[in-house]
């Protein structure tokens, strides 16, 4: 599919999104009622108010021309979901893959996942969650958004995959309120979690929120063990009836025992597979993977009085990780378990990003109809360092067989390396409008301009490179009904890359760029929706190496800009409410991806993906029972090409397409107290959940039993 953009529209959109505020007149009562970041759940897995994640114009997901997916805090609560690995693995159209018990990569539509935001600020993370981002806990967060394909007007550089945005919550009640919930589960786990309102002012109009949970869990991996807090606190005041400030915290710390670094190697010295058990480990133990979270934020909106709202955030996030692993690899002696290497590493390291965004939305009035408007700015510095300390010895791995961790740890130098000192800069301007040519026919347009430079030394490689570019963005929505509307999108994205051609001069930019068409159905007074969408993704200027022109002599390696890959597929959602009693989510995709010379991407993502999950809410003679299940299917997916060491052939290692099921029951033994049983992996389906040159495991069949006090 190949939407074509008419030039002379998009300038004219450009234009009327530039008008300023004071030539416009609003329509103060409507703003009031389509004011940002006023979300109402009104059927448990759906939203039916307004979001910011896609274009900042405050859109209804019926009326966002890209396909956006939600997981409100009923559903989260619903499939026991506690990281945002899992809540990514349940999200339509969306994989997770572990490269070891800490890191995790996310793909969408061929593409790796490179941009999240909270409340809708972007915040850098390591890709892989160096300092476990990926495993971080959602206990703070009240719902989680994904725009899917190029998102490029609200996140600057990326990938055209999707973007995940973390809402946080906040203290809304005006009352005292909260719950205590507090259980045990597979592997010895324990937790417990705290979630308290209360007003500091007697007419409510100051307020605070905590949230608070620790977790102590061992796993189905040999000697390893997970100690988890989160601390969460939040400070709402309505300053005057048109000013409210929000302050907050949080703190998240993660503290394992033999952490793994890598997975296990899948050959033997004999080029056969080694099928390892899924307990098996490849961490000592005294390894660990220490992750520190820390998030400070500040938030002021002003209302006006012409409707229009002013929003700014002020966000300081750093995330540190302590680090002692040994990477295990090699081919094993199948009869011996002799042949294994072992790499111990050793370090300390930081990533801290503090960003200020400043958003103006409102409506204007021209040539007799109401259109809405857009613009904000963004600041971001990021600091990133890492230091390392080199093993004196390297510990040897014996039968590996034999393997219980208690090989002894390496004696470390006393003088660090700095192996990793970057500071990555951006700034970003953007301004949209929705332009109403019809009360039926609506025009999205605007785009962003970004600059964004990195500078530094990452191990061992001096790094100075940076890009400008404008972004645009265009949609177009027809409401064929009062409840069914069409849309067809064209955003891009774009990613500076650290390449030069033979002359010498920086090669431009990796762009990306989403074509969408599709329709979206409400029913049911909002609480059942629906969406279908096709789309088709580009990305060029991928950097190939120049060889011809190689001059090693004076360390000069050229590259020249290819044509890079191209993504297209379709996707299907339907969630929500069918009656009182019935709650349902279910999301099918299908994507091929290839890169300029036809060769599949990204392979150890599959390519096909269906989640179902549905609850059904007794009455009458079981009255206060909720029960519930569904399964998630993946179809197969593969490892890296891995050389064989007795042909000059290569192999991968395959996950067949496999399913996995799930139940839950909630009882609610009466309105302040229930008690909550979800089983995961409920046929102990054996499957890996990671797979680069070696393999991870998922987890086998567990369950997690909790009860729940509310006030």
């Amino acid at each position: 599919m190949q939407l074509t953009i008419n030039k002379l529209t998009l300038a004219l959109a450009v234009q009327l999104a530039s008008l300023p505020a004071v030539v416009v007149a609003a329509d103060s009562q409507k703003n009031d009622d389509k004011a940002v970041e006023t979300i109402t759940v009104r059927g448990q897995y759906t939203v039916n108010e307004t979001i910011d994640t896609a274009t900042g114009l405050g859109l209804t997901l019926l009326e966002t021309p890209q396909s956006v997916s939600v997981m409100t805090a009923q559903r989260i609560k619903d499939l026991d979901i506690s990281a945002i690995a899992d809540a990514v693995l349940q999200t339509p159209g969306l994989s997770s893959k572990s490269f070891d018990s800490t890191r995790n990569t996310f793909s969408a539509r061929g593409f790796d996942i490179d941009k999240f935001q909270l409340d809708g600020v972007p915040m850098a993370w390591s890709l892989a969650g160096d300092s476990g981002e990926t495993i971080t806990d959602v206990a703070i967060y009240e719902r989680i958004e994904v725009v899917r394909g190029a998102t490029g007007l609200l996140t600057g550089v990326g990938e055209p995959s999707a973007s995940i945005n973390l809402v946080r919550k906040h203290a809304n009640a005006r009352e005292l309120s909260g719950n205590v919930n507090a259980g045990i589960g597979s592997w010895n786990k324990r937790f417990l979690t705290t979630d308290v309102t209360t007003p500091l002012t007697t007419d409510g109009n100051v307020r605070a929120r905590i949230v608070a949970k620790k977790e102590l869990i061992h796993s189905f991996r040999d000697l390893a063990q997970e100690d988890k807090t989160v601390l969460y606190g939040v400070l709402d005041a309505d300053l005057s009836n048109s000013m409210t400030l929000s302050l907050g915290s949080s703190y998240q710390d993660n503290n394992p025992t033999a952490s793994t670094w890598g997975a296990l190697p899948p050959l033997f010295s004999d080029d056969t597979p080694t099928n390892w058990d899924r307990s098996t480990t490849t961490a000592a133990n005294w390894t660990r993977w220490n992750s520190t979270s820390k998030n400070h934020f500040a938030s002021l909106t002003q209302q006006f009085n012409n409707g229009w709202q002013l929003n700014v955030n002020l966000n300081h996030n750093k995330n540190t990780a302590d680090t002692r692993l040994l990477y295990i690899y090699g081919a094993a002696d199948q009869a011996s378990g002799e042949g294994l290497f072992a790499w111990p590493y050793n370090s300390t390291g930081f990533s801290k990003q503090t960003s200020v965004d400043i958003q103006l939305q409102g409506s204007y009035s021209l040539q007799g109809r109401e259109h809405e408007f857009v613009i904000g700015a963004l600041d971001s510095r990021q600091q990133s360092e890492v230091q390392t300390y080199a093993a004196l010895v390297w510990p040897g791995t014996g039968n590996f067989y034999q393997w219980d961790g208690s090989v002894p740890e390496p004696d470390w130098a006393t003088t660090a390396e700095q192996a990793v000192d970057l500071d990555t800069d951006q700034r970003g301007f953007y301004a949209a409008t929705r332009y109403a040519i019809t009360e039926q026919l609506k025009l999205i347009a605007g785009g962003r301009y970004t600059e964004w430079q990195r500078a530094g030394v990452n191990y061992g490689v001096a790094q100075d490179f940076g890009d400008d570019k404008f972004v645009p963005y265009v949609g177009l929505t027809y409401q064929a009904a009062d409840n069914h509307m069409l849309y067809a999108s064209h955003t891009e994205i774009f990613t500076p890359q650290n390449a030069y051609d033979r002359n010498g001069n920086f090669l431009d930019a990796i762009v990306g760029s989403n074509q969408e068409i599709g329709v979206k159905s409400s029913f049911l007074d909002g609480v059942l929706q629906t969406a279908f969408a096709v789309f088709r993704i580009e990305q060029d200027n991928l950097a190939q190496a120049d060889a011809a022109y190689n001059d090693p002599a004076n360390n000069f390696f050229p590259s020249f800009a290819a044509r890079g890959s191209e993504s297209k597929g379709f996707e299907l959602e339907v969630i929500g409410r069918v009656d009182d009693s019935w709650n349902i989510s279910a999301g099918y995709s299908q994507f091929s991806a290839q890169d300029r010379n036809g060769v599949d991407i990204n392979v150890n993502h599959p390519r096909k993906k269906l989640n179902l999950f549905s609850t059904y809410e007794f009455t009458d003679t079981l009255a206060g029972l909720t029960v519930g299940g569904g399964l998630s299917w993946e179809s197969e997916s593969y490892s890296d090409v891995i050389p064989l060491l007795l042909t000059e052939q290569s192999y991968q290692v395959k996950q067949d397409s496999f399913v996995l099921a799930n139940l839950m029951a909630r009882y609610e033994i009466n309105p302040q107290l229930s008690l909550q049983l979800n089983v995961h992996n409920l046929f102990d389906k054996t499957y890996f959940n990671g797979l680069t040159q070696q393999y991870n495991y998922g987890a086998p069949r567990n369950f997690s039993l909790g009860a729940t006090w509310s006030f």
